[in-house]
């Protein structure tokens, strides 16, 4: 983040939506099972993906809040892709969670799903009395394109308006912390191209074009590289960004011409790439990938956690990676 907020070129709906439903007593999961939601599809915007489902931690005092960025490319996937364990393990936590669905390539090119998430926490904190939610402690997490939002919802200067006739449009869209899967700190081929990974790379999946609305004529174009910065989380990386947990289900294995396009834009070196200019800032990032040691891995909830505590106690987020594994 760098100082006052950064504006782009959209019009932003500032209509005020006002949530319609009602809390629900929770069903009793089957063994394994997931919850049903406190709260679901509850509208946070006028878009009709734009939809939420919340989870309410029991405690008489307001909740940190968890949210749960789908994947799916920017092309597909729903909230309800929201893991059953992932879910429990933040509710034994004591940590409310929100599932956010947003709108997809076919509606609008970038940045309209990270803007959608950004209204949606906007929403969450303008209801936290309502719901019990502590708006102070907010984490974010999910996978691939869930966890690439993520990242651009911490580093990105607030999207709040302080002049907005809108309430929910004047809240902070900024984080706590992050606890993101085999995420991308850049869309940019170029990007991709400086840590190791040889083009084409990104312009092989089905999810560039329409993500960056642009045609496969224009890939190498001034308008394209313009848009590859802008809507790549790690160009908007300061020092007084949130401490992110990066994991990886691959391994740090060499990208041919031939191998998998999941391989490519999934590929760990995109964690150690953001990790080191994170430490480069002195925030604290740690990467679990294929490779790493079971005993070693770092587990969402434990660094979320870790996270929420110094942020409560006023501590910053730079902290050493071994005191956090050694459970210090």
């Amino acid at each position: 983040m760098r100082g006052a907020p950064r504006c782009f070129a959209f019009v932003v709906l500032v209509t005020a939506v006002r949530c319609a439903a009602r809390p629900a007593i929770r069903a009793a999961p089957k063994a394994g099972g997931k919850p049903s939601p406190d709260l679901a599809n509850v509208r946070y915007g006028t878009h009709e993906r734009n939809v939420l489902d919340l989870w309410k931690a029991r405690s008489p005092r307001p909740t940190p809040l968890v949210l749960y960025i789908h994947g799916g490319g920017f092309r597909a996937g729903d909230k309800n892709s929201l893991a059953a364990a992932a879910l429990r393990s933040f509710l034994e936590a004591g940590y409310s969670v929100a599932a956010i669905r947003y709108r997809l390539t076919d509606a609008a090119p970038a940045p309209a799903a990270y803007l959608d998430c950004g209204r949606a926490l906007q929403f969450l904190r303008h209801h936290a009395k309502e719901w019990n939610l502590d708006p102070t402690l907010v984490a974010s997490t999910g996978a691939s394109a869930g966890a690439g939002t993520s990242m651009w919802l911490a580093f990105h200067d607030d999207l709040a308006d302080p002049t907005s006739p809108d309430p929910i449009a004047r809240e902070s869209t900024r984080l706590t912390v992050i606890a993101v899967s085999d995420g991308q700190a850049s869309y940019s081929p170029l990007f991709a191209e400086q840590i190791g990974i040889p083009r084409p790379n990104f312009e092989r999946h089905a999810f560039f074009l329409p993500f960056y609305g642009i045609e496969a004529a224009e890939i190498d174009t001034s308008k394209a590289y313009e848009r590859y910065e802008k809507f790549g989380a790690i160009t908007y990386l300061t020092q007084d960004d949130p401490p992110a947990l990066l994991t990886y289900s691959g391994s740090d294995q060499t990208v041919t011409a031939t191998s998998s396009v999941e391989l490519v834009v999934h590929h760990p070196r995109f964690g150690w790439a953001l990790k080191q200019r994170m430490d480069a800032l002195g925030i604290e990032a740690i990467v679990n990938d294929r490779g790493t040691p079971p005993v070693e891995r770092v587990q969402p909830v434990d660094f979320i956690r870790r996270a929420f505590e110094r942020a409560r106690s006023g501590l910053n987020h730079f902290t050493s990676i071994g005191r956090l594994r050694s459970g210090v």
